[in-house]
This record gives C-alpha cells, structure tokens and sequence, in this order.
C-alpha cells in the first residue's frame, strides 16, 4: 500500500499529502487537549494529531499513517473505556471536526457525519419529532456506539444502534472510500453490525428514523439495604410481559448532596429503579406502578424530549474509569442476592453505578441477524466505575471483576464489547460467538489484511 503514497515536499514535517485539517504535534498549545480522553487512566502521548474535516482528509491520514508506519487511532466521542482512541506515539485521526447530521423527513432518514456525539443526532432529529436508539448519555460518540452494536434507552422499543442502519461511508486501510448497505459490500455491511472499528474509518452512517413525539422518565429510590426487594419487585415488573416501551433498569449509586436527595440520604449508597419510557409520564407511571408500591424515600419524574433526556445523566468527565458487563439467562434469587451484596464493595463516594438493565422486546427479535449473540440476553449487570483518586483503581478495578465473577454461573457466556474494555482475545470472541469471529476474520482479511484498524477489541485478519 505504501507505494501508493506520494511524498509531499512538506512530507519530512509530518503532514499528510493533500490533507486540508490541522495537524496536532507534542507542544502544540492544543495537544494535551487534543489527546484527552473521557476515561482520566488514559495518558498517551500520540506523535500526530490529524483533525479532519472531511472523508478526503481521513484518506490521507491514513495513507500518510501506513506509509510510515504508524500506529492509527481513531478518535470519535472519545468514550472507550480502554483508551483506544490515542496511541502512544503514533497517529490519531480525529474525526471531531465532522459533526453534521443532515435530516431528511419525508425519507425519514438523518446522515451523520463520522465524528459526531448523540448530542447533534438527538438535536437535530428532534425538531421532527423523530429519533433513533443512541446511547446513554449525549457526548458518547454515534460511530463508535453503533459500530459496536448500540446499546440506549431506546433499544427495547427500536432495537440496538445498529439496527437502524442503512449504510455506512468508510474508508478502509488502503485509503479508498467504500459504501456499505443492503446491496453494496453487504458482507462488510453485516460486519459493520458490531464488529465495531476493525473494518476502517466510518466517516458517514446513515440511519432509519423513528416518530417519537413524547418521552418520560420516572426513577424510584431507596437506601440500598432495601437492594433486594427493589431488584426482586423490578424482575417480576418485567418479567411479567413489560411493555417494550419501557426501558430503564436498576441501580447502586451514591446519593447526590443536592435536592432532590434527602439531607439524611446525600452521600450514601443508595438502591435507584428508573423508567425510561417511550410515551407519556401517565404511562410511564402506571408501568412502573409496582414499584411504587415499595414506598419509594424520593420519586424523580418527567415528562421531557427525548434530547432532553438523553442528555440528563451525561457523565462527568475527569474521572478514572472501569467497566465490565456480564449477560445474564435468568436472574433467580440468589442472583439477585449475589449482585446486592457485590453493591457494598462499590467506589463510594463517587460516580460509580451499579447497574442491571432488562434486554428483550425489540433487543432480542434480531438475535441471529448480526454477529452480536449476546442479544439473546434477558438482563445485562453492568459495573461502571468512576473515581478521582488513582489510589483507588486496584479498589474499583477489583469489585468491577468480581461482579461478574459473582453472575458466571447465570452467564449467557456472550458480552457486548462497548461495556467492557481490554480483557483480552478469548472476550472478544465470546463477543461475537465463534461462528461469527471467523466469518468477521474473513471479512477483516478482504478490507483490512496489515491489521492497520487493531486499536479496538480487535479482529485478527483471517
């Protein structure tokens, strides 16, 4: 590939030939800024920033990156909790500059450019009343969440990220630009369905829109002794034929030291069930009555654009962070007890959550049609650890593992790799199952036989 590569006369001063962006060095007075990411652990020292403002540009950094023999990042919402978006000494292609979201309504379509977050999907699908499942929180970015699958508020109702795809514009390892969709590439298109950056640089998705004229979310808490009977009465709630329409789940967390938390609440661990809810505060209400009946300490509810609310729980930034996440069949009692007890080892205070969201409803219909076998799921634990002090990373990183050491033995074996971070090759192919990692190697063999794309939970070319 690198015979390809005309050398610039400027080439010897580290800027890609035809490259139109700004290139980043160390000392830059944008640098440090530059290769920051989300999770605060991160702290790599790329050689070049690239900040592309368009496809051409991504083509040339990575052209110019393969040429001399660079490691390539892609940086995105900048969100993986494994800090793949920056390499230590090598290039990173910064995709933030490409953020536009171009809605057609008749067509029901939006076409979002490679660098943006849910906050420029989610804003500019609302005006039209329409949405598509993003994530969870509005600065996690659109490329990197729906390659990897797309797991959202939404998903039980529309089903995952991906799911609403209807092609992607990449640029692959050799610099050319492919488009993927139900009639071109459609192996590299199927790939695209969770198998995340392996295949190239995404630098358009086209997605399917959905009408959504109203959104609700109503959340429930309780000190966390009362961990059991929360989780037990939220299991049966679902369990017993939920709606699609509510999403949501239940949680471990530290009492905020503001209104609306108690004054005897702030700062301690408490026990949270939220309902995320696709139609009214009325309907949401009357879905999660069962809940209510626990005689909540504190209700939080409204009725609020979907925007509104998926841009309500962004996370702070700042802080380290470890995440993990188990599937689970079925969640029994001693499940339950098992993940209420794991709550006491959580980082406390801090960000951290202790989460378990219900799958199923639109989730689990697709189970066989992309290579992401954990949809057949009931229920997701997921650890998400956040703290300041990096004295206590050994502390957070070890109740985040035996979380999901507790959950094993209710296991589907499969994990959606966007929860987790590096926890090495044999995760990743229980991730796709290995029926599907190999039909992904091949798939990786044909668009990217050097492994260039490898910085991500990573598919060795067949």
């Amino acid at each position: 590939m690198s015979d390809t590569v005309q050398r610039p006369s400027g080439a010897h001063r580290g800027r890609p030939d035809g490259f139109g962006g700004v290139v980043l060095r160390p000392g830059d007075p944008s640098y440090d800024e530059a290769r920051s990411v989300f999770n605060a652990m991160i702290d790599k020292r790329p050689r070049l920033i690239a900040r592309c403002e368009s496809a051409a540009d991504v083509a040339a950094a990575v052209r110019y990156g393969v040429a001399e023999g660079l490691e390539i990042a892609v940086r995105g919402g900048g969100h993986g909790v494994a800090g793949t978006a920056v390499s230590d000494g090598g290039l990173v292609i910064d995709l933030r500059k490409m953020r536009s979201v171009q809605i057609d309504p008749e067509a029901r379509l939006a076409r979002v450019a490679g660098g943006a977050v849910w906050a420029d999907v989610d804003g500019a699908c609302q005006q039209y009343w329409m949405a598509t499942t993003g994530g969870r929180v509005s600065t996690t970015g659109v490329a990197g969440l729906t390659l990897g699958g797309g797991s959202g508020w939404l998903e039980r109702r529309f089903g995952l990220a991906c799911d609403s795809l209807v092609s992607v514009e990449l640029i692959t390892a050799d610099g050319q630009l492919v488009i993927a969709d139900e009639t071109r590439n459609r192996e590299l298109f199927w790939a695209l369905h969770g198998g995340g950056g392996n295949f190239g640089v995404a630098t358009a998705l086209t997605f399917r829109l959905r009408p959504l004229t109203s959104m609700a979310v109503v959340k429930l808490y309780w000190p966390a002794d009362a961990g059991v009977d929360v989780v037990r009465r939220y299991r049966d709630l679902i369990e017993a034929d939920a709606p699609e329409e509510l999403g949501g789940g239940v949680f471990f967390l530290t009492g905020e030291s503001a209104e609306p938390v108690p004054v005897h609440l702030r700062g301690e661990r408490l026990i949270g069930a939220s309902a995320v809810y696709a139609g009214s505060e009325q309907e949401a209400r009357a879905a999660f009555a069962p809940m209510f009946e626990l005689g909540p300490s504190f209700v939080v509810a409204a009725e609020a654009p979907y925007a509104a609310i998926q841009s309500a729980v962004d996370d702070p930034p700042g802080f380290r962070n470890y995440w993990s996440a188990e599937h689970l069949d079925e969640l029994p009692d001693e499940a339950i007890r098992a993940f209420c007890d794991r709550a006491a080892e959580m980082p406390h205070p801090s960000p951290s959550q202790q989460v378990l969201m219900p799958w199923g409803g639109a989730v689990a219909r697709d189970a066989g049609k992309w290579p992401l076998p954990h949809r057949t799921a009931a229920w997701v634990a997921h650890p998400f650890g956040m703290w300041a002090d990096q004295a206590d990373d050994r502390r957070g990183i070890e109740w985040a593992r035996g979380l999901c050491a507790d959950l094993k033995p209710w296991s589907t074996g499969a994990v959606y790799l966007n929860f987790i971070g590096d926890e090495g090759q044999d995760r990743i192919v229980a991730g796709f199952g290995r029926e599907n990692y190999d039909r992904l190697a091949r798939v990786k063999a044909e668009f990217d036989p050097g492994n260039v794309f490898r910085l991500n939970q990573n598919i060795l070319p067949a």
